[in-house]
């Protein structure tokens, strides 16, 4: 690829410099730019809510050792069924039209016909 668009939340290691502990600096450099670091808002995203749910497959069913992979793939399923059996959703504490107002900021505006 000519140009790598990489989508990442603002973890403050999230850029370019790990790069260099890995290759040399003239590898690292050239790579560097061929991204384009794109980083959701810190309070506005959807990458938030992902995060979330990753925490609670973490704490709920990944507390453990799985020493194989076909074990870990039915437990990893074993969960989302019974999160959908359960209806459990992320509560998002906006109504739509107070998130546009509050976290419009963080996004282009969308214009509804």
């Amino acid at each position: 690829a000519i140009q790598i668009t990489l989508v990442q939340d603002n973890l403050n290691t999230h850029h370019g410099g790990s790069f260099y502990k890995f290759m040399s600096p003239q590898a690292a450099h050239r790579l560097v730019g061929r991204f384009e670091w794109v980083h959701t808002p810190k309070h506005a995203s959807w990458l938030n809510m992902a995060e979330l749910e990753f925490s609670a497959l973490q704490r709920q069913c990944l507390n453990r050792r799985i020493p194989v992979l076909e074990r870990l793939q039915s437990e990893v399923e074993a969960w989302v069924a019974a999160r959908e059996r359960a209806g459990v959703t992320l509560n998002w504490q906006f109504s739509t039209q107070v998130a546009r107002r509050t976290l419009g900021r963080h996004y282009e505006a969308i214009r509804i016909k």
